[in-house]
């Protein structure tokens, strides 16, 4: 069984989706208040090793033309320390590929789902970032790519 772990990177939280053991479909999991870079990274190896994660796919938010911004760079150092902790920590005896994908629009069209299901202001809050990384790992997903 192969599982697949989805993150939707901002600077106060984290989503977290997860795909079924085939991998066919995501599932939100967890919209996470990040904590400190040292919480937020052992959090995320605690799905990768409860889970048994083999392949994480991050968003990564790039400008409209394409390019990379600050934004870009925050996700990127963040993915980082997980690898270096993946890699260099006792806990995770596997490979644990890191996939980027491109989420731009992402929220957007999360929101407007979440509109249409005349979901609460509040309520919208509280889980866009879940359900943004449930559509990265679902776009990755039906791209083929399990």
């Amino acid at each position: 069984m192969i599982r697949f772990l989805g993150l939707d990177v901002g600077d106060a939280t984290v989503g977290i989706a997860i795909s079924d053991p085939l991998g066919y479909t995501a599932q939100g999991l967890e919209n996470y208040r990040r904590v400190s870079v040292k919480e937020d990274v052992n959090h995320m190896i605690d799905y990768i090793e409860e889970y048994h994660v083999t392949k994480l796919v991050v968003g990564l938010p790039l400008n409209m033309n394409a390019s990379k911004g600050p934004q870009t760079e925050k996700v990127e150092a963040f993915v980082k320390q997980i690898e270096k902790k993946i890699r260099y920590g006792k806990r995770i005896d596997w490979d644990v590929d890191v996939v980027y994908w491109d989420e731009r629009l992402t929220t957007t069209q999360v929101e407007k789902m979440m509109i249409t299901a005349d979901l609460s202001r509040a309520k919208r809050k509280s889980i866009v970032d879940k359900m943004a990384a449930m559509v990265i790992l679902q776009s990755y997903l039906d791209g083929g790519n399990r």
